[in-house]
């Protein structure tokens, strides 16, 4: 049986190889470093340049805004314990913000109408000390936009979340971090402030090959929005969790919830939008989750294509190198179309009930025609017969009944509808009535049907 967790072909290597060299080359960086997560494990690393380059996946990085699904985690972490709702308005649990109603999940989503950026001078360039309160880092003017009205990327929106979390959980963000993330998941190498070794930052002179050091500063009440560093190889670990969850840290559930679209993105040339702490986009015909991050003398990228089982990390120490988003998605994309996933083989359920075999084939709603599937753990599949239409899948519930999974019933009830004698009439779904024949004689369809049934042309 061929594994499938073999290595990468030399051919998928040298490509990869090929197109982080290039991307140093074009982006003029002094380092850059790499690495491909297949299947959760860690399958390619390379690195261009000197500097942190020379050390590999073991060199530190800044990360930048990537830090911002960390802060995601824990405030989902908090949702799951019962600490808070997403629906909770902030100034519930965090009073005194002057924030509004502003609540925890659009502050998750950048749709809460906070400014993108705190008041002078330049956060990014200047230490967090002179950002000592909240006031300081939201402004007297802290919405820009009406709450919930518009997505609008905000800073100082995960400052907030930082501090929720702090106000919550009774910790540092900090300590939670390193207690909740980063010690169950192994990811040593990822910490509040460098740790050698670590690449230095470094501006590029845009029409000279000269450098210039950028400053590397603690950011404070800020740092909740970007202030890790962190190792490709602990990155590969991250993305490999972002796809799977993983128990001790958050369900693969509530991965899927925060990779969920919750709020779309400014036009900007990508087909894209936001989850829960989370950057979402379509790339070469593929939908990658992940985060972008940028400090000062730092550019990073992680993106993982869920349905591929593959996620790459690309981390530069220039403040305008190469794009490493754009690289991460064609590493992703080299190694999918190279190598495609070898499918699981296909097997038979460990039990099928004879009630629920009954209701699987054609049903219809209206003219529609749909078919019902049977899946694993009693849930079932609705999809149309022809063309496009209002397809889900369907999680079994205690009561007998579906819950929704996606698509556009998503959520919504699914459930038999028996007659006297016991036998199934109908399914109802969200008020929808699904018949086993088309506008079936005598069957509960809202408005009834005509008792002179269906006819030719001639009247």
């Amino acid at each position: 049986m061929t594994s499938l967790n073999e290595e990468l072909l030399p051919a998928t290597r040298r490509a990869l190889l090929h197109r982080v060299a290039v991307a140093q080359v074009e982006g003029r960086t002094p380092s850059l470093v790499a690495g491909v997560v297949r299947d959760g494990r860690l399958v390619w690393t390379g690195a261009r340049g000197r500097g942190g380059a020379a050390e590999g996946i073991g060199a530190q990085y800044r990360i930048g805004s990537i830090t911002k699904t960390f802060t995601a985690v824990l405030v989902m972490r908090l949702r799951n314990e019962g600490l808070l709702d997403l629906s909770d308005p902030l100034e519930k649990h965090l009073p005194g913000t002057g924030v509004g109603e502003a609540t925890v999940a659009q502050l998750l989503a950048h749709t809460a109408g906070l400014g993108a950026e705190t008041p002078s001078p330049w956060w990014e360039r200047t230490p967090g000390t002179l950002r000592p309160e909240l006031a300081d880092v939201l402004g007297p003017q802290p919405l820009k936009h009406p709450v919930g009205r518009r997505h609008h990327y905000s800073n100082p929106g995960y400052t907030l979340l930082g501090s929720l979390v702090e106000a919550v959980r009774g910790a540092s963000w900090e300590e939670a971090l390193n207690r909740e993330i980063l010690e169950p998941l192994g990811m040593t190498r990822t910490t509040v402030q460098p740790q050698a070794p670590h690449a230095e930052g470094w501006a590029v002179h845009p029409w000279a090959d000269a450098l210039l050091p950028e400053p590397s500063e603690d950011l404070g009440l800020m740092a909740p929005a970007g202030q890790l560093w962190s190792t490709v190889a602990d990155l590969c670990r991250f993305a490999a969790f972002l796809a799977d969850g993983d128990e001790r840290v958050l369900s693969a559930a509530s991965m899927c919830e925060m990779r969920t679209p919750a709020a779309p993105c400014e036009p900007d040339g990508w087909d894209s939008g936001y989850g829960l702490g989370m950057q979402l986009l379509r790339m070469d015909g593929r939908t990658l989750v992940g985060h972008g991050g940028s400090l000062p003398g730092f550019v990073a990228g992680l993106w993982l294509s869920v349905e591929d089982g593959v996620g790459a990390a690309v981390l530069a120490n220039a403040t305008s190198g190469p794009l490493p988003g754009m690289v991460a998605g064609d590493l992703i994309r080299t190694v999918a179309e190279a190598e495609p996933s070898i499918p699981q083989p296909w097997m038979p359920l460990h039990n099928v009930e004879q009630e629920l075999l009954d209701l699987t084939g054609t049903w219809y709603w209206g003219t529609y025609a749909y078919a019902l599937r049977l899946a694993a753990d009693r849930g079932v599949e609705l999809e149309p017969l022809a063309g496009r239409g209002r397809g889900s899948r369907f999680h079994a519930q205690p009561d007998g009944t579906w819950i929704g999974l996606d698509g556009y019933f998503a959520g919504e009830t699914l459930r038999t509808v028996q007659r006297t004698d016991g036998s199934v009439s109908h399914l109802d779904l969200g008020s929808f009535v699904f018949t086993r024949e088309p506008y079936e004689p005598h069957a509960a369809v809202p408005g009834g049907v005509h008792k002179d049934g269906w006819r030719g042309r001639e009247l």
